[in-house]
């Protein structure tokens, strides 16, 4: 693991993430799976940490030593199979069949540790209390490896998330990392017209707990890449939080920022308008 990563490497990197948008587009439009919105807006993230932050072996999945990624946000699961199955974690024919009968990949994850899928999220906010509860484990038998939750924002109006990180703080838990996905919407409306009164709402709510979050790019892998590392690397005693600024449907003209592309396969005609990305 290297903190600063060199041009080339991030031209890697930036290929890697386009490569797994097209592979999310283009089987989910034929497997006509929904919620490729979330989906899409997280890839960034995913492949800042597969490919250069997190401690993992693709050909022992179950390494006991490995960084554990806990998918919060497990309706936008599809850019993590598809990660996987580059990887050679999930056969290749189980990520091609996705959502059909030919194969065991579900429309929102289920645990399955042999294809790197550390937990079953469906029901949103439980995420990061198993995330707590890893880590917590890990610091009390002296593991040295790092838990990273990767949750919506919309996902933090539920109050298990609080608790979780009160217990997180209060037991000095450094060995984990929160990372928002803080594409402002949340299933078919924006978060600010939802619960939040303002912009910074979360921003507060993480510092009213202790916590210092620091605000990036969620689509600038160079930045997402020397935050996570920095944050891994260091030796504060309390959870780190990234709340990468994300844009919900990223890639897809007809569908960045739009709320009914939540759980919604665009049309051919939407396809047509292009891509953002090259």
């Amino acid at each position: 693991m290297k903190q600063i990563i060199d041009k080339n490497e991030i031209s890697l990197l930036e290929k890697k993430a386009n490569y797994i948008r097209d592979e999310v587009i283009n089987i989910c439009v034929q497997n006509k799976a929904g919620h490729i919105a979330p989906s899409l807006s997280c890839v960034d993230i995913l492949v800042s940490l597969y490919y250069n932050c997190m401690s993992y072996k693709p050909e022992d999945p179950l390494w006991k030593d490995r960084d554990r990624l806990i998918f919060s946000k497990a309706h936008g699961c599809y850019a993590l199979y598809a990660i996987l199955a580059d990887k050679k974690v999930i056969p290749k024919e189980e990520w091609k069949n996705f959502y059909t009968e030919k194969s065991t990949l579900l429309g929102c994850m289920e645990r399955k540790v042999e294809y790197g899928l550390e937990a079953g999220c469906g029901s949103l906010g439980h995420g990061l209390p198993i995330a707590v509860g890893l880590a917590f484990g890990a610091q009390l038998q002296n593991k040295k490896y790092h838990i990273f939750c990767l949750m919506g924002d919309g996902e933090l109006q539920e109050g298990v998330t609080w608790e979780a990180i009160q217990f997180a703080v209060k037991h000095e838990i450094g060995n984990l990392t929160i990372i928002i996905d803080r594409n402002r919407l949340q299933a078919m409306d924006f978060i600010i017209n939802i619960l939040d009164k303002e912009i910074n709402d979360i921003l507060n709510r993480f510092k009213g707990f202790g916590l210092s979050p620091m605000v990036t790019s969620g689509h600038n892998i160079k930045k997402l890449v020397y935050h996570i590392n920095a944050v891994k690397l260091s030796l504060e005693n309390r959870p780190k939080v990234i709340i990468a600024e994300t844009i919900k449907g990223y890639g897809l003209k007809c569908m960045e920022h739009v709320p009914k592309f939540h759980f919604c396969v665009p049309t051919e005609e939407e396809l047509s308008m292009g891509k953002t990305y090259e």
